[in-house]
């Protein structure tokens, strides 16, 4: 049996906590990964896992065998990326991460470009608002909008992103525009909770920042269910403008509070500090980076590209 591949077989289970999960990942079989992890037990004469019917749990030689495991594999990673021809043709799968809207309008129309430019590279798109944990997922890169609380993580600044506060024309038909940003506590507002300051607006004016803590009757974790509470009259939001591109060109949505700008957020590529920048991964990363400076709603207006 392969050493390395049950190396990487147990960190991965590990990461996962689930044998069958890395089965998923690996296109095996549970079974299969379940007796690699019990070759390597054998072969290193120790128990590096419990085993219950319901859960998985390190045994004090597999905390440490797991940590220098880790280590291991990136290193046969950096050494083979050295003199593999890898190295200057990005080949193998990337597994891509990010928010469900951004991934539609901004993701998925640029991977045909991105795959025609490198034949031997294959993408797995995995799209949600939730923050995914990039290890126990195996997510090789993910694409973040807003400010990024975990400082574990290694990050890219590829973009930043303008925002509006906007509502549609049936909203407005039952309620008065606002005029300041305080005028918001008597509006219906939608709150997008995915972001960290959640409830709290923030907006830049001409004699500074401002904050409003607002209320509504809708809140929710998914961009697309902001979008649609906004075409549908619940409310008010601060969006993205990417997000009714179309919409403010035609009119069909109204932006309100023009001289109160939003706090723009930064778009970044993330992934695990812990992993070797793989060229199949910096690949992505400038494709995307180089993309975004071309478009003007998602342009860094010459703020610097690193975190």
């Amino acid at each position: 049996m392969d050493v390395l591949d049950a190396m990487h077989s147990f960190v991965r289970v590990v990461e996962t906590g689930s044998f069958s999960a890395v089965a998923r990942e690996k296109q095996s079989s549970q079974p299969t990964i379940s007796k690699q992890v019990a070759w390597l037990e054998r072969r290193l004469g120790v128990r590096l896992l419990q085993r219950t019917t319901r859960s998985l749990a390190l045994t004090e030689d597999g905390r440490v065998f797991a940590a220098h495991a880790a280590a291991a594999l990136e290193a046969v990673e950096e050494a083979e990326a050295c003199v593999s021809p890898r190295r200057h043709n990005p080949a193998g799968l990337v597994r891509l991460g990010c928010p469900v809207a951004f991934g539609r309008l901004h993701i998925a129309p640029r991977l045909r470009r991105l795959l025609d430019r490198y034949p031997e590279l294959s993408v797995e798109l995995m799209m949600s608002d939730g923050f995914a944990n990039l290890v126990e997922q195996g997510i090789d890169i993910a694409i973040r909008v807003g400010n990024l609380p975990d400082a574990s993580l290694i990050a890219r600044r590829i973009g930043t992103t303008r925002r509006v506060t906007v509502a549609s024309p049936e909203y407005f038909a039952r309620r008065p525009e606002p005029r300041v940003p305080e005028d918001l506590l008597n509006h219906d507002c939608i709150v997008y909770t995915a972001l960290a300051t959640g409830n709290e607006w923030h907006f830049e004016g001409k004699d500074g920042p401002i904050k409003v803590r607002v209320g509504g009757r809708f809140s929710t974790n998914s961009s697309e269910a902001v979008r649609e509470g906004v075409l549908t009259g619940c409310g008010i939001a601060v969006c993205p403008t990417w997000l009714f591109r179309n919409e403010l060109n035609e009119g069909s949505i109204q932006i309100v509070l023009q001289e109160f700008e939003p706090i723009r957020l930064p778009v970044h590529a993330i992934y695990p500090s812990r992993r070797f920048m793989s060229a199949k991964v910096q690949a992505v990363v400038d494709y995307f980076a180089d993309e975004f400076r071309l478009d003007a709603g998602l342009s860094d207006y010459g703020a610097s590209a690193e975190a």
